[in-house]
């Protein structure tokens, strides 16, 4: 397995916890889609895994180059272009300065954006952004990437083609993927499984697999959806009571 978290919990100061017995496994290669209501834990278990924070109790195993993050706002410099951001990330890696022009238009070739590597920020649309975000955050070259509800901002119509683009990056590069979203649609859409994240404190409650025949059939996604959605309902509930 790539990561495992085992009754992990996170508490701030004394107040009340913010995740509790957290445990899960997901393996290499794996497109795992973490779902669950707003304010629930799920930055704070990416935090955790990317190293950013620790947690209180428990344990976790990552891979020992740790892992690359990918945030809601693309976060650009505006004074670089998109190939001059995703090149200071290399160089901020160490990759020898010949090399990394030749990387950075690799990578934007990947994300589509071949022909855009010398716009700045500014001059390119909410979407684009995002896929300089992705390249950048591939160019650190880590086995597993989080993303943290990148395309929440993005209009329905981007969102959906940034999802068959991730999905194919995914497939060509074997990347292991945790996605946090409170979108049940795009967690059909995306994952290969999706672990439901309780209110707080945020546990693992439910898990289900979405086989490829899922995702290409109309009915199935909308029955798995529904499902999804009752639940939801249900842990947002529990945690208004």
């Amino acid at each position: 397995m790539t990561v495992v978290l085992e009754n992990l919990g996170k508490r701030f100061g004394t107040g009340a916890p913010v995740l509790e017995g957290v445990t899960a496994s997901i393996g290499q290669g794996e497109f795992v889609a973490l779902l669950g209501a707003s304010g629930c834990g799920k930055s704070t278990l990416l935090n955790i895994i990317a190293g950013l924070d620790r947690p209180t109790a428990g344990a976790l195993e990552v891979p020992a180059d740790g892992a690359a993050f990918m945030f809601q706002d693309a976060a650009l410099y505006p004074w670089l272009t998109a190939r001059g951001n995703i090149e200071l990330a290399l160089r901020l890696r160490g990759v020898p300065k010949g090399e990394r022009r030749a990387r950075a238009v690799e990578l934007l070739e990947l994300v589509r954006l071949g022909d855009a590597a010398d716009r700045r920020p500014h001059e390119l649309s909410g979407g684009m952004r995002q896929r300089v975000a992705l390249a950048r955050a591939l160019s650190q070259d880590r086995q597993v990437l989080l993303m943290d509800e990148p395309f929440a901002a993005l209009d329905a119509i981007t969102r959906d083609l940034l999802h068959e683009e991730l999905t194919r990056i995914w497939r060509e590069t074997g990347r292991t993927i945790i996605f946090v979203t409170h979108n049940v649609r795009e967690a059909v859409r995306l994952g290969q499984r999706i672990l439901l994240l309780s209110s707080r404190p945020g546990r693992v409650v439910a898990e289900w697999p979405v086989p490829d025949a899922v995702k290409h059939d109309a009915g199935a996604s909308a029955t798995l959806a529904n499902e999804l959605t009752t639940r939801l309902r249900q842990e947002i509930a529990r945690h208004a009571k």
